[in-house]
C-alpha cells in the first residue's frame, strides 16, 4: 500500500500540527539565526517547520516537496506568512539557483531517497560557503524503541512485527549518513539525539482519533483499516493514562556545514 502523497486526501496530513518547542530549541542550539536570511526547507511537507524557520526571524523561506497536492496544504496553513514561498520539485533536482541559500532543512526526508549522495550534493550545490545542513530523520536504533504512554509508535511495531523490515529497510543508519556528507564535502559534522514532542492530547480519545485518520503517519498506510482497528484497540489497552498524553518521538539530527 503505502500513502499516495498526490492524493487530494491526503492534502492536509502534513499541516495539522505545531513544531513543539523541544524541536525549537535543539535548532537554536545547533544554527546562530543571527546570520541566516535565507532558508529553504526540502521536503516540507504541510509547512509545518518553514513556519517555524520564519519565526525563529528568517526573512526568506522557501519550501520545497514534490507533491503538489500537499503544497496546497502548505500554502493554507502559512497564508499569513508573506516571507514563506512554496515549490513544487523534486529533493534531488530541485532547479534552484546554486550558493543561494544560508541554511537547508530536509526534516523526515531522506527515508524517502533511495540515493542519499545525490540528495547531499544537491543540498552542497544550493548552500552558500558556510552554509548550514540540517538534516533529522530516524535511524533504525530510533524506530524499534519500545512503545509506552509517551512512545506510541512503538506500539506500531510490537503488535505488527512484519512492519520492522519496512520500516528500517528505508531508514539509513548514523555511520552512512555521516560518511556520504563527508564525501560530499560537508565539513564539521555533528550528531545529536532528541526527543521530539508530536503533539499533545487532551484526552485517549484524540489520540485514537488521530490514528484512526493516519494523520501524518506514513507507517500506518501499510496498514488495512482491519489492521489498524486492531492496532487501536491494543495502543488503548496498552496506555495506561486517559488524559493528557505526551507523545514523543525519537529523532536523529545531524548537522554539517559547507
Amino acid at each position: 500500500m503505502g500513502i499516495d502523497f498526490h492524493n487530494e486526501k491526503n492534502r492536509n496530513t502534513y499541516s495539522t500540527r505545531k513544531a513543539d518547542d523541544s524541536w525549537v530549541k535543539v535548532i537554536k542550539d545547533l544554527v546562530q539565526f543571527d546570520n541566516i536570511s535565507k532558508a529553504l526547507d526540502i521536503g516540507c511537507g504541510g509547512g509545518i517547520y518553514s513556519k517555524a524557520i520564519s519565526e525563529m526571524g528568517v526573512a526568506s523561506v522557501t519550501g520545497v516537496d514534490f507533491s503538489e497536492e500537499i503544497l496546497k496544504g502548505a500554502r493554507d496553513n502559512c497564508r499569513e506568512f508573506q516571507n514563506i514561498s512554496f515549490k513544487q520539485g523534486d529533493a534531488l533536482h530541485t532547479s534552484l539557483e546554486s550558493n543561494d541559500y544560508n541554511l537547508l532543512l530536509e526534516r523526515a526526508l531522506i527515508h524517502h531517497i533511495n540515493d542519499l549522495q545525490k540528495c547531499f550534493e544537491e543540498a552542497y550545490r544550493l548552500l552558500k560557503d558556510k552554509g548550514i545542513y540540517i538534516v533529522q530523520d530516524r535511524t533504525p536504533e530510533d524506530c524499534l524503541l519500545k512503545g509506552n504512554d509517551s512512545h506510541i509508535r512503538g506500539y506500531f511495531f510490537e503488535l505488527f512485527p512484519q512492519l520492522i523490515e519496512k520500516e528500517t529497510k528505508r531508514r539509513y543508519n548514523s555511520q552512512f549518513v555521516i560518511k556520504t556528507l563527508s564525501e560530499v564535502g560537508f565539513r564539521e559534522i555533528q550528531e545529536v539525539q532528541l526527543w521530539e514532542t508530536r503533539k499533545v492530547y487532551k484526552n485517549k480519545e484524540q489520540l485514537l482519533k488521530d490514528l484512526s485518520e493516519r494523520t501524518g503517519r506514513s507507517i500506518l498506510h501499510e496498514l488495512d483499516d482491519k489492521e489498524l482497528n486492531l492496532l487501536i484497540n491494543y495502543i488503548d489497552k496498552a496506555i495506561s493514562t486517559e488524559n493528557n498524553i505526551v507523545e514523543r518521538d525519537r529523532w536523529t539530527i545531524w548537522k554539517a556545514v559547507k
